[in-house]
C-alpha cells in the first residue's frame, strides 16, 4: 500500500478538500439505497427548490386579489384553488415555502452550532463547569417549548428575528446535551490521549478529534431539530405570532382558512398538508441518516 507521507503535499491537501466530497456521495447512495429514505431525500430536496423557484413559478403575486375569482374550486387555472378573498392559494404555498424552510433553516444552523461548541466544550472538561452549565440548560428544557415561545413572541413581538431567537433558545440545551453525551464516550480514547502527548492545543483536539467522531449525533440531531423547527415556525403563524401578514405564512393560511372551511376546503388543505409532507420529509431523512451513518460506523 502506498505511504500517504511519501505522496507530494499538493497531492495530500487536494485528496483532504476532496474527501468530505467522497463522503457526502457515499452517504447520498446509502440513503439512495433505502426507499423511504430516497422519498425523504426527494421531498426535501423538492421543498427546496419550491423555496428558491417558487416566486418564480407561481402565477401570480402572493398577495394579488384576483376580481371575481373569490372560493374558486381547485382546477387548471387555479390548481389549488383560492380562497375568501380571491387570492391564488397555489401561489401562495409556493411563495409561502421561502419563508417556512428559511427561518427554521437559519434558526437549525445556529443552534446547532453553538449547541456543538458548548457541548464539546462541557462534555471535554467535565466538573465543575459542566456541572454548572448543564443545570442551566436543564432549567431552560423544563419549560415547555410552546409556552416559552408565546412568552417571548409576545414580549418583544412576532417577527422573523424573534422566531429565529426563540428556536434558537429551545434547542441549543438539546443539541448541547446529545453532544456532550457523545463528547463523554470518546475523550478517553487513545487517540485524544495521543493528541494530549502531542502537545496539541485544546481548539484542535476539540474541532479536529472529538468532533468528527460526533458527526453521526450531530447530522441526525440537527435534521430533527429543522423537522421540530418547522412545525414549531407553522405553529406560531397559526396563532398569529409568526411571520406577519402580507406574506404567506402556511400555518397562518390553516388558521384564516378554518372560518370558511365548510364553503373553501381547500384553502386549508393544501397549506396544512405543505406543513405536513414536509416534516415527514425532513424526518425520514433524519431516521434515514441515522440508520446509514450508524451502520457506515462513521
Amino acid at each position: 500500500m502506498e505511504d500517504t507521507q511519501s505522496r507530494p503535499p499538493a497531492t495530500q491537501h487536494s485528496s483532504a478538500l476532496w474527501q468530505p466530497i467522497r463522503e457526502l456521495g457515499r452517504v447520498t447512495r446509502q440513503l439512495a439505497a433505502r426507499p423511504l429514505s430516497l422519498l425523504g431525500l426527494l421531498i426535501v430536496i423538492g421543498f427546496l427548490i419550491m423555496a428558491l423557484l417558487g416566486p418564480n413559478l407561481s402565477p401570480h403575486p402572493y398577495d394579488e386579489i384576483i376580481r371575481g375569482a373569490a372560493r374558486l374550486s381547485p382546477s387548471i387555472e387555479y390548481p389549488f384553488g383560492t380562497d375568501k378573498l380571491g387570492r391564488d392559494i397555489y401561489s401562495r404555498v409556493l411563495w409561502g415555502a421561502r419563508e417556512i424552510i428559511t427561518i427554521p433553516g437559519i434558526a437549525t444552523v445556529i443552534s446547532v452550532m453553538l449547541g456543538t461548541g458548548i457541548g464539546l466544550f462541557v462534555g471535554y472538561y467535565g466538573g465543575w463547569i459542566d456541572e454548572i452549565i448543564s443545570r442551566i440548560l436543564d432549567s431552560l428544557l423544563a419549560i415547555p417549548a410552546l409556552l416559552l415561545a408565546l412568552v417571548m413572541l409576545g414580549t418583544i413581538g412576532p417577527s422573523p428575528v424573534g422566531i429565529v431567537i426563540v428556536i434558537v433558545l429551545l434547542y441549543v440545551p438539546i443539541v448541547t446535551r446529545v453532544i456532550r453525551s457523545a463528547t463523554l464516550n470518546v475523550r478517553s480514547a487513545g487517540f485524544i490521549e495521543a493528541a494530549r502527548l502531542r502537545g496539541e492545543s485544546t481548539a484542535y483536539i476539540l474541532f479536529r478529534e472529538i468532533l468528527p467522531s460526533v458527526l453521526p449525533a450531530l447530522t441526525v440531531e440537527a435534521a430533527l431539530r429543522f423537522s421540530y423547527a418547522i412545525f414549531l415556525t407553522a405553529s406560531l403563524g397559526f396563532l398569529g405570532l409568526g411571520v406577519q401578514p402580507p406574506s404567506p405564512d402556511w400555518g397562518r393560511m390553516v388558521n384564516e382558512a378554518r372560518e370558511g372551511y365548510a364553503r373553501t376546503p381547500w384553502a386549508l388543505w393544501y397549506p396544512a398538508g405543505a406543513i405536513a409532507v414536509l416534516v415527514i420529509g425532513v424526518n425520514l431523512l433524519a431516521d434515514g441518516l441515522r440508520r446509514v451513518l450508524r451502520y457506515e460506523g462513521i
